[in-house]
């Protein structure tokens, strides 16, 4: 019988400390804390390093991006340093006027492992990202590491079920989505619920409907409007891990904390025998999906 790897994995749930110091200083924190806690998988929240900027538009904030050199090399110096793969989230300036909301991934000897483009980009009130982000362009791959093969997707990504499809096509043995979510104070606590239980819910079919864990790493805390001194978003936190048939490995609160899981990838290879969904897809009745509608 093949003997069962488990991988440590830890979420870094975290809140924006009002400069960039301070927040990457205590991301540096909880690294530390992680890796004491045997942690060999680390994922950080979506664009970890500042506040959430999109909430308006801005072109004082492509200065951000200037930063994307300087953060690749630290942070690929924390992974070398504590030999953990580490899942980060940047704003990566690519060229003049083209920016893109980028994961990279480092291994434990500080090398990028491989990089993902977000591919599906909001434009909602406080969400203003295609005024930033253009789409990815470098597809839905996994990236192979020491610990497995990550299928590393970014926040709207989540609401998806093409792309988590096409991450489990291409072999990946984990989704892992860097988030930042959360709720207006305006919305009622009816709607707020519903919101979370949406967005927890979705992600939870991706992990039965491709027989993998999933996992949600997302930001806390309240980040004002810059346009309104009495307007922002909640980020709701609520991070979570589910393994291959949905079931629930750990869940955060609304607070800053760190979620440990312990993940075996082989598990889903035994889940792909006893429920191969793989196996039944009619792909050749499917050409349709790849339309914008359906008339």
């Amino acid at each position: 019988m093949k003997k069962r790897a488990i991988v440590k994995l830890a979420l870094i749930q975290q809140s924006f400390k009002g400069n960039k110091k301070d927040t990457v200083d205590a991301t540096t924190q909880y690294i530390q804390e992680a890796v004491q806690n045997n942690a060999q998988l680390i994922v950080l929240q979506e664009l970890h390093t500042r506040e959430y900027f999109c909430q308006t538009e801005n072109i004082c904030f492509f200065e951000y991006a200037q930063d994307f050199s300087d953060d690749i090399h630290y942070f690929s110096s924390l992974a070398q340093k504590y030999s953990v793969v580490l899942v980060c989230s940047l704003f990566e300036k690519r060229a003049a006027g083209l920016y893109h909301n980028t994961a990279v991934v480092f291994e434990g000897d500080g090398k990028i492992a491989g990089k993902y483009r977000k591919m599906h980009i909001p434009d909602d009130p406080r969400f203003y990202e295609k005024f930033y982000f253009t789409p990815g362009d470098l597809g839905f791959l996994p990236i192979q590491t020491s610990l497995g093969k990550l299928g590393v997707l970014v926040c709207w990504d989540q609401w998806y079920p093409e792309a988590a499809r096409l991450m489990a096509l291409r072999g990946a043995e984990i989704l892992i989505y860097p988030t930042a979510i959360g709720w207006f104070n305006a919305d009622s606590d009816d709607e707020k619920q519903r919101q979370l239980d949406a967005w927890v819910s979705v992600q939870r079919g991706h992990a039965v409907a491709n027989c993998l864990p999933v996992v949600a790493c997302n930001r806390v805390g309240f980040e004002r409007d810059p346009s309104n001194a009495t307007e922002g978003i909640n980020f709701w936190g609520n991070s979570f891990a589910f393994g291959p048939q949905g079931e629930l490995l750990g869940r955060l609160g609304t607070k800053e904390d760190i979620l440990y899981i312990d993940i075996c990838f082989q598990d889903s290879e035994y889940i792909h025998q006893t429920w191969p969904f793989l196996r039944d897809r009619r792909i050749d009745f499917y050409a349709g999906l790849t339309e914008r509608y359906l008339d």
